[in-house]
């Protein structure tokens, strides 16, 4: 266990060490993921005469923390896997004795924590700019909030990573993620608040994975109303679908697979 521990250590100071290369493009990805900063502004006018439910303070809390689930959560595996299969650099990989996902998935923890300085930075000009929107939310918050973190990167990795199984029969496996990526803005909690959704529409939308990756662990770490336990058993729920779906992709596709490029 102690070997395998320093194994996967070594392995990702090796990832960390190659993200850290590109400091000056990591600073312009967290830049570009502060679109929830930017639709905070909008809804925090509109809460000033509209009846939504939610202060204009419940706004900007919730929306900086959705730019924080965003900054944990961020995936990109699709077009690296993608990118390996239309190459020919996945037949390397695929002698060694580790399975390819694990690559991805180094290279995503890695760079959480190459970028996460500048994003706490800007956390921390926020409330110094915004100083009413400031709380601490209670132990038992911050955990739960912690755990579904984690388990929305895993969802939404898992999710985009069965997507990339389909570079196997076409060139452009990422057209799928880009359609996805319409219903992922609307539902997920990215542009409003489930909230403020009709609550007709807020029930149909629990039954689909969006909500888990964005609105239910902002409204978690926020304190806004939520099932908790029916969201984490929905989000394992949602793991398991994806992953099965993506175990039965992954040894379909490699009977398919040709090397072409290599």
């Amino acid at each position: 266990m102690k070997r395998i521990i320093r194994k996967a250590f070594t392995f990702l100071w090796v990832y960390y060490a190659y993200m850290v290369e590109y400091r000056a493009e990591l600073i312009l990805w967290v830049l570009a993921g502060t679109l929830p900063i930017i639709l905070m502004g909008v809804w925090i006018q509109a809460a000033q005469g509209g009846q939504f439910g939610l202060s204009p303070v419940d706004f900007a809390r919730y929306f900086i923390t959705v730019f924080i689930v965003r900054q944990f959560t961020v995936t990109w595996v699709i077009w690296d896997f993608e990118r390996e299969v239309v190459e020919g650099k996945l037949s390397p990989r695929l002698l060694q004795p580790l399975d390819p996902v694990w690559h991805h998935i180094a290279g995503h923890i890695s760079e959480r924590f190459a970028r996460l300085s500048f994003a706490f930075l800007l956390v921390g000009l926020f409330f110094i700019l915004y100083p009413q929107a400031f709380w601490l939310p209670s132990l038992s918050q911050f955990l739960l909030f912690i755990l579904a973190v984690v388990l929305a990167f895993t969802l939404r990795f898992i999710i985009q990573y069965t997507f990339a199984m389909f570079a196997f029969w076409t060139e452009r496996a990422s057209a799928l993620e880009n359609f996805w990526l319409l219903f992922y803005l609307f539902l997920s909690g990215l542009i409003a608040p489930l909230k403020v959704f009709p609550e007709p529409m807020q029930k149909i939308v629990m039954f689909t994975p969006f909500p888990y990756l964005i609105d239910f662990p902002a409204s978690i770490l926020v304190g806004l109303p939520v099932n908790v336990w029916q969201g984490f058993f929905s989000m394992v729920g949602w793991i398991l679908i994806f992953l099965g779906a993506n175990r039965l992709l992954w040894r379909a596709g490699l009977k398919r697979y040709s090397g072409m490029g290599a």
